[in-house]
């Protein structure tokens, strides 16, 4: 007799659906699993068999052959176990193999038979939903972050044995969850702008930032604050949407790195890697392909701390995907793709003692600044949008009377100039500024005679790339969105130049 489970695998982060086909049959007891399973997917003979043994389940000597197709699909982890346990299940007639039509069924097995979760529910109970399937059976466990799905029924037993008891009395038991869709709690704590003395000037860059998705660069000596503000860039950023925290919660289900199991990413992240990161640690990969901080930081932020610290050809890795917004990583028989959309947010010294250009304090030599400043390619450092200066923090900053912005109101800002670019992308597929490209920047970054004539100029004295000025129409944007002007203003374009000359002070 043959029994057929349906199950799923995961590519990237989408779910693909497997077909478990058992087979049990007279000759020599075997048991072999055939359709490219890896190490993991071998063993669940064992488990699958001791598991079955242990509820009380005698399992006559058989040959058992399942076959995990599409074949031409590598297959990894333990999800198969649960389904391969039914499978053998229904060719004993413990349960009936019609229950099984239309059902989704993914799961770990314990020896003592417990049904135990595993990574990536999320997806693979997405791609169910889409196929057609009825019901899910899903680990106790995973019950919350499956329920996240719409339109398909979660069953959630806690063991083999519940299940097949349930199965026999001819009803399954349904996963409700809260009526409510449970978020991943914020930081009350979070770090407020208002705390910042001084940098107005980068607070402003930040905020344009934040406001258009712009990827900046800070640049300044030890205890300028770059890192103090940079990590206060979360409270500014406006929330997720609904797609885009499903989004992002997929990608931390694939990695095994929801925080608070069934809670739905409602933060944008903020990923800040250390500079000893490895090449696949930040892009992705490894021998199963996992998502790396790049993904991990899709629509939020991957800030880099001394960003020449970072070794060279993992900085290098950054050019594709800032462009792109995704990452492909190839392998031998498939190419996985995860998202990427992030914002850049990186800071460094000028030089390696930290106080280039301060007095007599930087004892570096010019051959030593340029190696270091060199650490940073100008490929990559053309496709950093803003290029901003934070000076040492004067003392009258720490005693003046000037009241601060808090990120509160910075935020209302942001979200303000986000919702004139949603209205204005409606129809284009993209939702910020940062996001523009080809003919839609001419349609939507045009500029009149006075602010033509001065990027003219510019493109011409400070020899910039065709990305450089279109990134320069870019800021503008935002920057007149931020003022909530329809029109790209002389005043507009000058700011943003200001943003682009930075390099060539330190780089030139």
């Amino acid at each position: 007799m043959v029994a057929k489970v349906t199950s799923g695998a995961l590519f990237g982060v989408s779910g693909i659906t497997i077909e478990v086909e058992v087979d049990m049959a007279g000759g020599m007891p075997a048991f072999d699993i055939v359709g490219l399973p890896d190490s993991a997917v071998k063993e669940s003979r064992e488990r699958v068999r001791t598991a079955i043994r242990n509820i009380g389940v005698l399992v006559p000597p058989r040959r058992v052959t399942v076959n995990l197709a599409p074949a031409d699909i590598r297959k990894e982890g333990p999800a198969y176990d649960l389904p391969i346990a039914l499978g053998i299940l229904a060719c004993l007639g413990i349960i009936p193999a019609t229950a099984l039509r239309n059902v989704f069924v993914t799961g770990e097995l314990s020896l003592d038979g417990e049904i135990r979760p595993i990574q990536g529910v999320l997806p693979m109970v997405y791609s169910a939903a889409n196929a057609g399937f009825s019901a899910c059976i899903v680990p106790h466990q995973n019950a919350e972050e499956a329920s996240l799905v719409q339109g398909i029924k979660i069953i959630a037993p806690q063991s083999l044995k519940e299940l097949i008891d349930h199965f026999k009395d001819g009803m399954l038991p349904l996963y409700r969850r809260d009526e409510v869709i449970r978020a991943q709690s914020a930081d009350e704590n979070i770090l407020d702008f208002a705390d910042v003395k001084g940098q107005e000037s980068v607070k402003r860059a930040l905020t344009i930032s934040a406001a258009g998705g712009h990827n900046i660069l800070l640049i300044g000596p030890p205890g300028s604050g770059k890192t103090m503000m940079a990590r206060r860039l979360s409270g500014i950023l406006a929330d997720l949407t609904f797609e885009e925290s499903i989004d992002v919660t997929k990608i931390y289900s694939v990695a095994g790195m929801i925080p608070d199991k069934g809670a739905l990413v409602r933060t944008r992240p903020f990923r800040a890697p250390h500079h000893t990161i490895s090449y696949s640690a930040l892009v992705g990969g490894g021998r199963i392909p996992k998502p790396g901080e790049v993904s991990l930081a899709h629509h939020g932020v991957l800030f880099l701390d001394e960003l020449p610290e970072f070794n060279r050809n993992v900085l290098e890795a950054l050019r594709q995907p800032i462009e792109d917004r995704i990452v492909t990583i190839s392998r031998a028989n498939a190419a996985i793709t995860y998202p990427c959309s992030f914002m850049l947010v990186a800071s460094m010294n000028p030089c390696p003692c930290g106080f280039f250009g301060d007095g007599d304090r930087c004892k570096c030599s010019e051959r030593e600044v340029n190696r270091y400043l060199d650490k940073i390619s100008g490929p990559l450092l053309d496709r950093i949008d803003m290029h901003v200066e934070a000076a040492r923090v004067n003392y009258k900053d720490f005693e003046g009377s000037t009241r601060s912005k808090s990120s509160q109101e910075i935020r209302e800002e942001v979200k303000q100039a986000q919702q004139f670019q949603a209205k204005r992308y409606e129809n284009e597929g993209i939702s910020l500024n940062a996001e523009l490209h080809g003919g839609s920047i001419d349609k939507y970054c045009k500029l009149d005679g006075d602010s033509r004539a001065l990027v003219k100029r510019v493109y011409d004295v400070m020899g910039l790339s065709a990305r450089g000025y279109h990134k320069i129409l870019k800021l503008a944007r935002t920057i007149a969105d931020l003022d909530g002007a329809r029109d790209i203003a002389a005043a507009h374009i000058s700011e943003a130049i200001q943003y682009r000359a930075l390099d060539r002070k330190y780089w030139s």
